[in-house]
């Protein structure tokens, strides 16, 4: 049967990136106008940078959840044959959907962070400053939150196929019988 340790860890690493990614949405940089340089040049004055970290963070901990998920199924490749039947089925899809949303979660996490810490410094013409649009962290934390659902379902799953007992073969092979 699945493991409660390893369910527990990768549940509790998983939410906490959930949780980072939502904090990294609400606390996005923004941006106001400053007044104008001698120069006659306008300049941008971000608030705060702190959802780049959170965001760095959430992908970090989305990236150990998957690792742990991951090396307690042995990746779905490695070790012995699972029994067939819906078990490995389920295990096999679930697989698939987990690395796709994760893929998904951590680029847009990834975007979001490189996106929200890149700052311009002066104003040139109609053009404003430099913000990060609302909900790519949003994004993120959504498909983090699938993510989770998905390994929790394949690592589920592969636990019952790998303890479900192997098929019985009736005599398979090529009958040698004379003629």
């Amino acid at each position: 049967m699945a493991s409660i340790v390893v369910i527990g860890l990768v549940l509790l690493l998983d939410i906490l990136a959930f949780v980072l990614a939502i904090g990294a949405e609400r606390r996005r940089s923004t941006a106001q106008l400053g007044e104008a340089e001698p120069g006659g040049r306008r300049y941008c004055v971000y608030d705060t940078d702190a959802s780049t970290w959170y965001g760095v963070s959430a992908l970090a901990l989305l990236l150990v959840g998957q690792a742990v998920a991951m090396a307690a199924s042995r990746c779905f490749c490695c070790g012995r044959a699972l029994s067939p039947g819906r078990w490995r089925f389920f295990s096999g899809l679930f697989f698939v959907l987990c690395w796709l949303t994760f893929v998904i979660a951590e680029v847009c996490l990834l975007a979001g962070s490189v996106r929200n810490a890149y700052h311009t410094k002066y104003v040139s013409g109609y053009y404003n400053c430099a913000m990060l649009r609302r909900g790519v962290f949003a994004a993120g934390a959504a498909f983090a939150f699938l993510t989770t659902l998905f390994v929790m379902l394949h690592y589920v799953f592969y636990s019952k196929a790998r303890a479900a007992p192997p098929p019985i073969i009736n005599g398979g092979g090529i009958g040698m019988t004379r003629i």
